[in-house]
This record gives C-alpha cells, structure tokens and sequence, in this order.
C-alpha cells in the first residue's frame, strides 16, 4: 500500500458541511480498475475521483469518477473538488485561467476566477442529448415520487454522461416535499431529476424572454439573486438514495429549459435543500452558447491515504 496525496472538498458551497462532498485522490497512478472502486464504495461518498496523468495534449490532468456502484464517465461536482483539489496541491494549468481535464466523456474545460475574494470554478457543460421517455416509465416514475400527473408540466431523458429522467414540476414547494418510494426508484433501474421554480421568482423567465435589457439585469444581477429553481436527484440504482448537490444533472437540465425558454440565461439553482444543506449552482450561458456551470469549493480534509 502507498501513501498518496488525499483531499475531501465541500462542492457548490462557500461554507464548510452545506454542499456536496468529494473524496479526490490526486496521485492515482498505479491503482486498477477494483481498488479505485473499492475505495469509493469505502468512502460511500456519492463520488470519489483519482487524478492521473492525462495521455492527451490538450489535458492538464486525466480524472476517473466512481460512485459507490460503479464508474460515471463525467460528473459535476467530481469535475470541481477535482479541479479545486489540483490547484490547492500546486497544479499548474497549461493555459492560465483555463484547465481543462480529461475524462471518458472527453475534454471538459475548467475557468477560474475570483469571486469576492474566493476561487470560483464553472466547468463547461458536455454535450447533452434530449429525447422524450417512455410514457410507461414515466408514469412509474411519477408514482415512485408521489407525484400526480397534473404537477409534472414537462419531462425529457437527458444524458450527458450519466443519464436523468428529469421532470419539471408545477413549482418548488412541490419538489421541496417529494418523499419518494426509493425502493421502487431502484427497481426502475433509473436515476431521476426534479426541477422547480421558486414562486417568488416564476416570473423572471419570462420577463427574461420579453425584452434583451431584461435579460442583461439578469444576467447582471444573476450572482447576487435568490435561487430561481429548486433542484432534487434521486440515484438509488448506484447506491445514492439523493445526491446533496448535481453538477451533471443541473448542466443538462440548463442545456435544456434554457432552449425551451423556461429558464434565463443565467440564474442560480438551489439544491441540498431537503437533506439540510444549501448547494448554490450558478448557471451561465454565454453568447456563444455555450452553458457554465459553477460554484464554491471548500476544502474539508487534507492529508494522506494508504492505496
């Protein structure tokens, strides 16, 4: 067994013990394929990650993600602590303010800036694909929430690497008391989002959509707002019941309402709410198109761990 460099980072929040916790071991060379996902299931963390060496280019460091069932090909809040995990340990970024990691998705790039005196990190989104789930599992999946029909207002399959059946519900009091059956979510064999918008603020997408000055108060004002949406995750097929914060999940379920004309262009998701925690994901598309997702990182544990 070999000590190795270790750290554990509270993702999506600025204050210790309210975000979505990773366990990063940053030097995991060496490691096969049973002892990475022997110590994740270990941890029992929703997501454990080994930084490598990356074998492209373009790539300052390679990264493999597993939760406790088994390997994801990219994931959100894995693809933050990793990289805040990096830059803490001396990593050195070929191109500045710009990382870009490795992963079996492909190449995901990292920004950084500071934010009121804190680094603040938004990966760029990969790619999602969208398409219309079975109306059979749909409605099973409504019945293992609890949720009537006439609160679901729209639903999409969306994967970007792991995969979402994901439901926009009526608002986020509804989403806010969801107690679902998760033996019956596990038995589906499919991992569920639910989204909802805060009442209080159900107005802005579509002030957002009326007119571009609105859309530019917004977007200005986006860092300082209260949480547009409320966001849950349910993963019972790989072993987490509710994951506390979703970096994957909130990237795509953007890609998504964003086109649709549901959401702005920027806004911040709230997320952990349930589980009494308080995940801030600030959500930005640029003129480009192309979606960020970011947040705060916290650094919980340092230190060594014996693989």
């Amino acid at each position: 067994m070999t000590p190795r460099p270790f750290a554990q980072i509270d993702v999506f929040t600025d204050t210790p013990g309210y975000g979505n916790p990773v366990a990063v071991v940053l030097d995991g060379s060496g490691l096969d394929d049973a002892a990475m996902q022997r110590f994740a299931r270990w941890t029992n963390l929703s997501e454990t990650t080994f930084v490598l060496p990356p074998t492209e280019p373009a790539a300052d460091y390679a990264l493999r993600i597993f939760t406790p069932g088994g390997e994801l090909p990219f994931a959100g809040h894995p693809t933050l602590g990793s990289c805040f995990a990096w830059l803490a340990a001396g990593g050195q970024p070929q191109r500045g303010d710009v990382i870009v990691q490795q992963c079996a998705k492909g190449l995901v790039p990292i920004r950084r800036q500071a934010v009121d005196g804190r680094e603040h990190l938004a990966f760029a989104a990969p790619p999602s694909t969208r398409s219309d789930p079975s109306p059979v599992v749909l409605a099973q999946v409504a019945q293992a929430l609890g949720v009537p029909a006439a609160q679901v207002q729209r639903a999409q399959l969306l994967d970007n690497g792991p995969a979402w059946l994901t439901l926009q519900l009526d608002n986020a009091d509804t989403v806010l008391a969801l107690e679902p059956d998760q033996a019956q979510l596990a038995r589906l064999g499919q991992k569920v989002g639910v989204v909802g918008i805060h009442q209080a603020q159900g107005a802005l997408p579509l002030i957002a959509r009326s007119s571009r000055e609105a859309r530019a108060f917004t977007a200005a004002a986006g860092r300082e707002a209260a949480p547009l949406i409320e966001v849950r995750a349910f993963a019972a097929p790989i072993g987490v019941t509710e994951d506390p914060v979703t970096g994957s999940l909130n990237a795509s379920l953007a890609q998504w309402l964003i086109a649709a004309g549901e959401l702005p262009a920027s806004y911040i998701a709230a997320q952990g709410t349930a589980l009494g925690r308080a995940g801030r994901v600030h959500v930005e598309r640029d003129a480009d198109g192309q979606v960020w997702v970011g947040g705060d990182c916290v650094r919980m544990v340092q230190g060594e761990v014996l693989l």
